[in-house]
């Protein structure tokens, strides 16, 4: 029997003044029909703090994986070679820039530092001997994102990359009582690259300065990791809305209607089975098809579900 499709999107709606104008006049047509046909699943309630936003926490469960502290970086090593992924405690290192205010440090978005293949290696040369003093090894994965392992990733609470974008650092760095070898890490990565020949080379391009780097993803897999197949989980508003480009995000919440909403809504009309979930900064909701007796269907016709009824929940 092949798997039940499964739509995950995250960023559905936010509570940023930005987000509540967009939403004003949004149309969704096709994910009105869609919630008009499936019954409420589950709710995952959360808050702005919590270091894993909704929509990791719900492809976590959807993988088996512990949705408190999901071991992205040793999920993403199985794929490549499972035994090596058992053997150790994972994270990812983002390269990046940290900006330092008068009260605040930011974490500017890594894509910024338009790192390329080549310098992203030369980079992960150039501290990899640091790491390793602490039992840290670090591999290339892509240009803003390495693999690291190492006993001080285990059962380590990390802040997931997308949390602290654009944000002060401080509330989302690991406890430093867990995590003495990261932070003294950051400090000493601070001093190296500050003035690097590295940076140098990237000042003469125009290019900002890399002088940190986040750790996030971390943990161990568990014994038996699920095997599911991944949801269709598309990035386009979490993307848009990163970059607080609420335009952009109302756009793109057209064209998802317009595309995978509205295929799963014929699906379903036409007797075939789903699982919708919908993600916010805070919480998320869920909803399957399910058996549904005459007086819910009638109480569907008559008071259907709607997206803009519900999307304060989020």
């Amino acid at each position: 029997m092949p798997p039940t499709p499964h739509l995950l999107i995250p960023l559905a709606a936010s509570h940023a003044e930005g987000c509540r104008q967009a939403l004003h006049g949004l149309a969704l047509p096709q994910l009105d029909r869609l919630l008009a046909r499936l019954t409420p699943a589950d709710q995952d309630v959360g808050s702005e703090t919590d270091f894993v936003p909704p929509h990791e926490r719900a492809l976590a469960r959807h993988l088996g994986l512990p949705a408190d502290a999901p071991p992205w970086a040793a999920w993403q090593r199985q794929q490549t070679d499972p035994q090596d992924a058992q053997a150790s405690a994972w994270a990812f290192i983002s390269p990046c820039q940290w900006q330092a205010g008068a009260n605040h440090v930011l974490l500017a978005d890594p894509a910024l530092l338009q790192l390329t293949a080549q310098e992203s290696r030369a980079l992960l040369d150039i501290l990899a001997p640091w790491f390793a003093e602490d039992g840290i090894t670090l591999l290339y994965d892509q240009p803003t994102r390495w693999l690291a392992c190492g006993a001080p990733f285990a059962g380590l609470a990390t802040a997931s990359l997308q949390r602290v974008t654009g944000r002060d650092v401080s509330p989302w760095l690991p406890d430093k009582q867990r995590a003495r070898a990261l932070h003294r890490l950051h400090s000493e990565m601070q001093m190296l690259l500050y003035t690097h020949p590295f940076n140098d080379a990237r000042a003469t391009q125009g290019l900002p300065p890399v002088n940190a780097f986040w750790v996030h993803g971390a943990g161990a897999l568990p014994q038996a990791p699920a095997t599911s197949a991944e949801p269709e989980m598309p990035t386009s508003l979490l993307e848009a809305a990163l970059r607080e480009d609420w335009r952009a995000w109302a756009a793109a919440w057209q064209a998802l209607d317009a595309g995978p909403v509205a295929r799963l809504a014929a699906h379903v009309a036409k007797g075939g089975s789903a699982r919708l979930t919908l993600c916010g900064e805070r919480n998320a909701m869920a909803w399957h098809t399910a058996p549904r007796g005459l007086g819910r269907r009638i109480q569907s016709f008559l008071s259907p579900q709607r997206f803009a009824s519900m999307r304060e929940q989020l």
